[in-house]
């Protein structure tokens, strides 16, 4: 029987994903994992762009995305507040709040640093027989510190460090196991290739790998750990210079989890099933890391379907507005998250704003919880130069 805490982490993970129950000739075999909240995007400016992110231009929030942009921003230092609301058709104290920040230590050099705060608001305990017990506030943060350099003036790498907290049901006792605050242990790499004209027109890619680390577990159970959404992640854009004033840049980002498949169950269930699931939970880390990509039930077909795109534009008018729109795509069978994001950006002097709104392409059970929800990031130049995110 699934603890409490893993209850609350899948259903999190299906609000998330936006699951429908059902499919008439598809099956659905979706990939979860602990800490779902690592998965959102912490960013007004990429929330626009259907989650884009890998190798547009740097700014402040880019150590959350791809660690060797960092060193590639033109101001000194740089900070990004994002605020983004959970639910809200539902409840109104539910959110992810973030904060990211970057120091140049000189032209080749910076060191960065990032934290997400996710709070799932009130949540009221019941036991199997649905009697009410104690109320929670479960809350999940992650912390990083990342350090970045430039192999070039065209190519950039990022190394960090991640802590990973996350308690859903601390203190609650069930089913023999007392549950507690989990806690992981993660590191990031990140690669930047940009090949720009003097005016800053051309190519630029980007690969990422995140949340490398430990599985988490909410009790001392050690057969009950779970993954973390360790994930792969490659990039491009282009940026068209039009005149002087403007620009707009286009751009593609595919991700895949880079943790087992689960393993589909016979019907009717067989004594083999549990051996299977065994076998998927105790998988080790590094192992799962390199098999995620061909352990798929249904062979490659499947396991390209576990790939998700992000398409995603930005226009730049003067440096200092901008139009934002994008689109995010999940096969129906791993997720079916689909939807349009669109947004602006104003900056002004060491100041910048970004506002993005999700509109959504699903209904009912499987709509995004961030559906026609406008979230926004506040963004600071440290450098007290006024310079502008290309």
């Amino acid at each position: 029987m699934k603890s409490t805490a893993l209850r609350l982490t899948t259903a999190l993970t299906l609000l998330i994903a936006g699951v429908l129950p059902t499919y008439a000739q598809e099956r659905i075999n979706v990939v979860t994992t602990a800490v779902p909240f690592l998965r959102i995007s912490p960013d007004g400016r990429a929330g626009a762009m259907g989650e884009l992110s890998l190798a547009t231009s740097p700014d402040a929030s880019a150590s959350f995305f791809n660690l060797g942009k960092v060193p590639f921003n033109e101001s000194v230092a740089g900070v990004n507040v994002t605020y983004t609301p959970w639910l809200k058709k539902l409840v109104n104290d539910v959110y992810l709040a973030s904060l990211a920040g970057y120091y140049k230590l000189d032209e080749n050099q910076a060191v960065s640093g990032s934290l997400r705060y996710f709070n799932l608001g009130s949540i009221q305990f019941t036991d199997n027989n649905g009697n009410p017990l104690n109320t929670s506030n479960p809350r999940e943060f992650g912390f990083d510190l990342g350090y970045s350099r430039k192999l070039s003036e065209k190519m950039g790498i990022g190394v960090g460090l991640k802590y990973i907290y996350s308690n859903l049901a601390s203190g609650y006792s069930g089913n023999g196991n007392t549950y507690k605050a989990g806690s992981a242990v993660a590191g990031d790499i990140g690669l930047y290739y940009r090949a720009l004209t003097e005016a800053g027109q051309g190519w630029a890619f980007g690969l990422a790998l995140t949340n490398l680390g430990s599985k988490i577990s909410y009790t001392d159970n050690a057969e009950q750990k779970d993954f973390i959404p360790a994930n792969f992640g490659i990039g491009t854009t282009y940026t068209k210079v039009i005149d002087e004033s403007n620009k707009i840049t286009f751009g593609v980002d595919l991700n895949k989890l880079m943790v087992p498949t689960p393993p589909v169950p016979s019907n009717p269930p067989t004594q083999q099933d549990t051996i299977n699931f065994n076998n998927y939970r105790t998988k080790s880390v590094v192992g799962s890391w390199f098999s995620s990509f061909g352990d798929a039930p249904g062979g490659m077909s499947e396991e390209i379907k576990e790939f998700q795109a992000s398409l995603g534009a930005e226009y730049w008018y003067n440096n200092q507005f901008a139009l934002r729109a994008g689109y995010f795509y999940e096969d129906k069978t791993k997720g079916n998250r689909r939807y349009f994001t669109t947004g602006v950006g104003i900056k002004y002097n060491v100041f910048g704003l970004n506002f993005s709104y999700l509109i959504p392409v699903n209904s009912g059970v499987n709509q995004n919880p961030l559906a026609n929800t406008l979230r926004f990031s506040l963004v600071f130049d440290l450098s007290g130069e006024g310079t502008t995110t290309e």
